[in-house]
């Protein structure tokens, strides 16, 4: 568990995991203090963990890069420190991992998120809908509860803190090289955490827009596939493809009024393609916190798909800047 200023959250997060250890069905619990300025270390070494402390501020991947060398088990158990694990998280990890080739596997959100804003419940409940609904035989990875085979994780050189310096898509990218090395990534949707953070729209959208779509986007085109799975699937695609579809009517609904039929059939195309993510928003907290939910998740196809646009384009920049001579782009040299 990497933590940093956590001492808050602490307890709460701590509390379902001690019985654990109790019962042995964990070896021992870690926590990682990223260099807190508050108590962290004092609280959790009093509610019974152990706690290494990072010699620098390096973030969540270097902390559990830290704890891999150092844990007695054979299974790291990631947890984020602002994530409640589920009683009974550690049978699921451990009955996965029967399979000599399943190499890593993840959970989800559960469908009670503490954040109780509408923002915070949209950006939670949707972590959960694309979580209990992918496929079995996953892509990727998520570390906020999720577990890795240690001989597996070592020999693929564990998280990249090199290139994301900062809490980003290093999971994700950790998923692409234990799929690349030849093991099974699953998605187990009854290993469940409770998410303790509280969403803005303003920190909404900085994360999902510099945090997860750009750097996502130029990881998928450096390897030079999409990923079909998640929020990224086929579908999701075809379901931005309508969200803009939807931007382009309201554009020409300015300049010619009398179009407005075709607003409505794109109004009603977008009902029609996200129906089971309005049913299960609309399950979750109503008609109202659906409707809105919806809505928001049009901007997010939007801005998703600008961020990949525009990763495109500093490839495709990229590519011809390295493929120019040495020469071009200097100015020639004066003639004496």
């Amino acid at each position: 568990m990497p933590a940093y200023n956590a001492a808050h959250y602490m307890p709460l997060v701590l509390k379902p995991l001690m019985p654990m250890l109790e019962a042995g069905e964990v070896c021992e619990i870690l926590v990682v203090d990223d260099q807190s300025t508050d108590n962290t270390v004092a609280v959790a070494e009093e509610l019974g963990a152990t706690v290494i402390r990072n010699p620098v501020n390096g973030g969540p991947g270097a902390a559990r890069n830290l704890a891999a060398q150092r844990a007695k088990g054979d299974i790291l158990w990631f947890v984020d420190s602002d994530v409640i694990a589920w009683p009974g998280g550690a049978e699921h990890v451990r009955a996965a991992f029967a399979d000599e080739t399943v190499h890593a596997v993840f959970g989800s959100y559960d469908d009670s998120p503490s954040g109780q804003s509408w923002i915070s419940r949209y950006k939670n409940l949707t972590h959960r809908y694309y979580h209990q609904r992918g496929q079995s035989e996953a892509s990727t990875f998520w570390a906020g509860c999720g577990a890795v085979r240690k001989s597996a994780f070592l020999n693929v050189g564990g998280f990249d803190v090199e290139t994301y310096t900062r809490p980003s898509i290093e999971d994700i990218e950790l998923g692409y090289r234990i799929r690349g090395a030849g093991g099974r990534i699953l998605l187990l949707p009854d290993l469940l955490g409770k998410h303790l953070k509280v969403w803005t729209v303003r920190n909404v959208l900085h994360t999902d827009i510099f945090m997860r779509a750009i750097p996502w986007s130029r990881l998928m085109i450096a390897q030079g596939s999409l990923t079909d799975d998640l929020n990224v699937s086929k579908a999701e695609r075809a379901r931005a493809f309508v969200a803009g579809l939807l931007l382009l009517s309201l554009l020409l609904l300015l300049f010619a009024p009398g179009l407005w039929p075709m607003k409505l059939a794109v109004l009603g195309l977008v009902f029609a393609v996200n129906w089971s993510f309005f049913s299960f928003l609309r399950k979750s907290g109503g008609i109202r916190f659906a409707l809105a939910g919806l809505a928001f998740h049009q901007l997010y196809y939007l801005y998703s798909t600008a961020a990949y646009g525009w990763c495109l384009l500093e490839s495709c920049f990229s590519v011809r800047r390295d493929q120019m001579p040495k020469h071009a782009g200097k100015a020639a040299a004066p003639q004496s």
